[in-house]
């Protein structure tokens, strides 16, 4: 299964910080060779045409980023630099190149099992760390690289969020959280299919697991809401017309939270429970504690709705 690709086209995804770059010939002295004399360099020679790239390349994006700038990753595109890369004598593509203290110290050529890129960078940053450059010391936790990815979830950057839990993939292939993460990177995508396969990842005694129990969770609302997005107008006209039109107040909460409404999509469900809790078999409490364990026991939204919901139970 791809786990990688989220941009959607050819060209690789350049990274904040300076991270991923995209280097060519003119500038390769500067930000390859110069560099390096700072902290590891990693040059992969790529092209558009190239399959292999496609999947190599993202993968060794997640792993870089994971470092937390002890590495950078330098993109050269063999179609528009093509004289650099014949002076590494690069004869075929993807081709990747490990530079520390001004010179290549590693490389490898074709594609590799994802296994062996975190190997790879390892021995990259202990070249470094040998040669007493900035990048080199310690790796960073699995804690470390979940919370980096959790983060770029929560701002929507969805090609840096799948490429740090794919790189916690890498490191630990049934890593829960890693693997709840990708799958909610996919629910956020609208790639529903895809974020079921790879909670699928996960071993089947742990489906149960309160991490694994919400990533599906969050994937069921998804498919819900998603029939319901278009009928938004619609249902709002049925509650101007007849404001207890309890069925009208659930489809627009979930058409709501279709359009990342969550608050609104709460506030909808907590007012047909506040009308009539016990409203067809309490559909509104039971859909609103599926909600909660979508957006997790942490979400601001979560917290305040079941704020709210206890005072309406307790009342």
């Amino acid at each position: 299964m791809q786990l990688f690709g989220m941009g959607g086209g050819d060209k690789p995804q350049t990274g904040d910080n300076d991270v991923i770059i995209d280097v060519g010939d003119a500038d390769f002295m500067e930000k390859v060779v110069e560099e390096s004399k700072k902290r590891p360099v990693i040059v992969d020679f790529w092209a558009p045409w190239c399959g292999p790239c496609k999947t190599l390349g993202p993968a060794l994006e997640g792993v870089v980023k994971a470092q937390n700038g002890k590495v950078v990753l330098a993109k050269v595109d063999v179609d528009q630099n093509q004289m650099i890369a014949s002076q590494l004598r690069v004869q075929s593509i993807p081709a990747v190149f490990a530079f520390v203290g001004g010179q290549p110290v590693d490389g490898f050529m074709g594609a590799q099992p994802a296994s062996q890129l975190q190997k790879f960078v390892d021995q990259v940053l202990k070249a470094a760390a040998q040669a007493g450059l900035e990048g080199g010391g310690d790796q960073p936790s699995m804690d470390d690289i979940l919370s980096a990815a959790d983060d770029a979830l929560a701002q929507n950057a969805l090609t840096d969020a799948s490429q740090l839990f794919a790189a916690a993939l890498q490191m630990e292939p049934t890593e829960l959280r890693a693997i709840a993460g990708l799958a909610r990177v996919y629910v956020a995508a609208g790639d529903l299919d895809r974020a079921r396969q790879t909670l699928a990842m996960a071993p089947a005694d742990k489906a149960s697991d309160p991490v694994i129990s919400s990533a599906s969770a969050a994937i069921d609302l998804a498919a819900e809401a998603a029939q319901a997005a278009d009928a938004v107008a619609g249902h709002r006209t049925a509650l101007e017309a007849d404001p207890n039109n309890h069925q009208a107040r659930f489809d627009l909460a979930m058409g709501l939270y279709a359009m990342g409404d969550k608050s609104g999509a709460v506030d909808q469900l907590l007012d047909i429970f506040k009308r009539d809790r016990k409203w067809n078999d309490e559909a509104a409490k039971t859909q609103l504690l599926k909600l909660f364990d979508a957006f997790g026991p942490s979400d601001p939204v979560t917290l305040e709705g079941r704020r709210k919901l206890s005072t309406l139970l307790f009342a």
